[in-house]
């Protein structure tokens, strides 16, 4: 029936369908049916030429709203204002309110997929908007973003706000859920009704600890692995905001895109500004879909091109063992230990540079340590790869110390104002990276390290957020968009190093997990979560974390941090770690013989299920948020091998009388029902559909006890 209901839709509107195409265009030539696998998003142009969206939902549903559009494509401040605009400018005459008319629309092309483009200008003023569609069948999703443009050839627009995206829902009761957090516990979960009124999530200091994902549900609807979600992120890692507005009827309206928050845009005649993509998308599959679509696009479409396909190394950091006592000696004597455990990437930390002892100074002096490193970096760098490892090393390019020759000589590099205190954080002030002069010194600085080391692996940090963003140097009219092009030219520096020297591994850091977005994982490989490495923590950021990213972006070190004095077990750390992209942390030359052995058989370990871990999908079963255990599942494409990792972060005792304490059937997900598995460490054989529905009691007790069972299809 809810076929023959969309049949009959179509024929009623006069839309063309087009089996191949995932963009149909009407009879008409201005109404446009974007389809993915699950869902259906229209548009359609009113007769007095307003673009406006009609439908976004499962597309075997009935969008009865042929006369009832939900909103405008593109909102804007101007006439009723009754929505959250998209744009707002300010003409050269103070007119304020915009109005734009469609002007026509093209089909494009873009890395393989369809693109829809519709145009649209002001009725009297020379603004242009061209809002563009990407859509990305397999994952349900839709990649939106805006180019604006000043067609005029005098007068500057002023633009006080540009954001991405928007759509609508209809009317209904929903719940809201966002990821937010703090250093040291990143990504919390927040469920919230969304009532009457505007809900802003937003950061403004170039780092959040969350993410501007969102999830949009109808309420009461919060399970895991069904019901419908709308959901959305942002491709940036400047200032973002997303705006929900619930209207008094009852309808809903996401935004997403730069906070204009302290900034304006002056768009000289001529010229054009493109906002980041807005990343929006459907499932009827509960936040489990919405999490494996975008996981998957990460993973596939989103990351550095360069190691996309690769699975990640296993890599050891000095830092814990040495932190700014660095020294060619020290650092040898870990790696050799480094690779009889099995690490691929050794990497040196903090204190490697010019002027570095402490936290106080050096920053900005890029250039290595002659009191450290007489002969340089390149004789030790030799040294280690003679062992078989690839070198790495921590950068933080963003910062400087006033203790620094860079400072002394050039102090109007940093953000400031005249006649106001600079902050400092870490004894750190942050460099104006919109500055031209700073970029070409950073990239000098860096391509020069590259250039004249065998580097495979760079730690880019960034441990403060922006105070006082002044750019005195800079036309009066441009000064107040300082932290968009901060952001330009962040993005610039890493793509030309990358492009310059893609065999190097990029981390994207930022005090733990305060900028770990799209944006930066177009242009690195993996982040580091959260300087919080205590495993039972860890077990929680982790499993927030996934609710967005894929696995194989995500860091994850073996340490002897431990925040709450429980002393948990090397093994159970490992485990923890394995999830993600393992990495020690720990002083390993004051490990024993039997904690090496167990390093030697975790890292062995983790590279027999690593494949899966980094391309499959995760499906999170058993949440800590609401028990007192953890477990998580991966599941390869061919769906021949499943990982599974049982985490208990409480007493589970193995006696018949605490029968109710004891850890019940987990069902796992994501496996072929007809096919049989073998579970390792257990005897027979079971079929997919009694694992998914049945499911099976992981035999595992005792507080901190870990368990990782490979499921392989026979």
């Amino acid at each position: 029936m809810k076929k023959l209901l969309v049949v009959l839709f179509v024929f009623v509107t006069g839309i063309t369908w087009a089996q191949k195409s995932p963009v149909t265009v009407g009879n008409d030539g201005k109404s446009w049916t974007l389809t993915t696998n699950s869902f259906i998003y229209q548009i359609r142009v009113s007769n007095q030429g307003v673009v406006n969206m009609f439908y976004f939902g499962d597309k075997n549903q009935n969008p009865d709203m042929l006369n009832n559009p939900l909103g405008e494509e593109v909102t804007v401040r101007g006439g009723y204002s009754a929505t959250t605009p998209m744009l707002e400018a300010i003409f050269k005459d103070r007119v304020r309110d915009i109005e734009l008319t469609y002007a026509g629309s093209e089909i494009q092309t873009q890395d393989g997929y369809t693109v829809l483009a519709i145009h649209q200008k002001d009725n009297f003023y020379p603004l242009s908007v061209t809002e563009y569609i990407r859509v990305l069948p397999e994952y349900d999703l839709l990649e939106k973003w805006v180019e604006i443009s000043n067609t005029g050839k005098k007068g500057d627009i002023e633009i006080e706000n540009a954001q991405s995206g928007t759509f609508f829902l209809p009317k209904n009761a929903y719940e809201l859920t966002h990821l937010s957090g703090r250093w040291g516990y990143e990504y919390q979960q927040n469920v919230t009704k969304l009532t009457q009124g505007l809900k802003t999530l937003q950061t403004k200091d170039l780092r959040s600890y969350g993410s501007s994902f969102f999830a949009i549900r109808p309420e009461g609807e919060q399970e895991e692995t069904c019901g419908e979600v709308w959901f959305g992120t942002l491709q940036y890692s400047g200032n973002w905001r997303v705006d929900l507005e619930k209207f008094a009827p009852g309808e809903l309206q996401a935004t997403c895109g730069i906070n204009f928050w302290d900034q304006t845009l002056m768009l000289k005649p001529g010229k054009s500004f493109t906002t980041p993509k807005m990343i929006i998308g459907y499932s009827d599959r509960g936040m489990e879909g919405a999490s494996q679509n975008l996981a998957s696009y990460t993973r596939e479409k989103v990351l550095y091109p360069s190691h996309r396909d690769q699975v990640r190394p296993v890599l050891y950091n000095s830092w814990y063992a040495t932190t700014f006592d660095v020294n060619e000696e020290h650092q040898l004597a870990l790696a050799k230990i480094a690779k009889d455990l099995g690490v691929e990437i050794f990497v040196i930390d903090d204190g490697w540079f010019k002027g570095r002892v402490n936290d106080k100074g050096g920053l900005g002096d890029w250039t290595v340590d002659k009191n450290k490193f007489p002969n340089g970096l390149q004789p030790m760098i030799q040294k280690i790869n003679d062992m078989g490892l690839d070198f790495g090393i921590w950068i933080e390019p963003e910062m400087v110390n006033p203790n620094s020759d860079l400072y002394r000589q050039h102090p109007d590099w940093v953000f400031h104002y005249p006649n106001r205190t600079r902050h400092e954080t870490r004894n750190q002030l942050m460099l104006n990276l919109a500055r031209e002069d700073v970029y070409q010194y950073l990239y000098t600085c860096f391509s020069t390290l590259l250039r004249e080391n065998n580097i495979k692996f760079i730690k880019w940090d960034m441990n403060r957020g922006v105070t006082e963003p002044g750019f005195l140097a800079a036309p009066t009219d441009e000064q107040r968009a300082v932290r968009i092009k901060y952001v330009e030219n962040l993005y610039r520096l890493l793509e030309t190093l990358r492009s310059e020297f893609p065999e190097v591994w990029f981390e994207n850091c930022a005090g733990g997990g305060g900028r770990v977005d799209l944006g930066m994982m177009a242009r690195t490989d993996f982040c580091w979560a959260s300087d919080n490495t205590d495993p039972v923590e860890r077990t929680f950021i982790q499993h927030s974390f996934l609710n967005v990213f894929p696995a194989n972006s995500m860091i994850s070190w073996v340490t002897q941090e431990d925040w709450h004095g429980q002393n948990h077990p090397l093994e159970f750390k490992f485990d923890v770690s394995m999830c993600g992209v393992l990495g020690v942390g720990y002083d390993i030359t004051k490990w024993t013989d039997k904690e090496k052995e167990v390093a030697r058989e975790k890292i062995a370990r983790y590279k027999e299920i690593r494949e899966t871990v980094h391309k499959g999908d995760h499906y999170r079963l058993v949440s800590p948020y609401e028990n007192n255990r953890s477990v998580l599942q991966f599941v390869n494409k061919p769906k021949s091998e499943s990982i599974v990792f049982v985490y208990n972060l409480a007493e589970y005792p193995n006696n018949a009388i605490l029968e109710t304490k004891r850890p019940k059937n987990v069902k796992l997900r994501g496996l072929q029902p007809d096919a049989s598995y073998q579970i390792e460490g257990m005897e027979g054989l079971c079929k997919g559909s009694q694992l998914m529905n049945i499911g099976v009691e992981f035999p595992l007790y005792g507080a901190f006890k870990s368990r990782i069972f490979k499921i392989v299809k026979q």
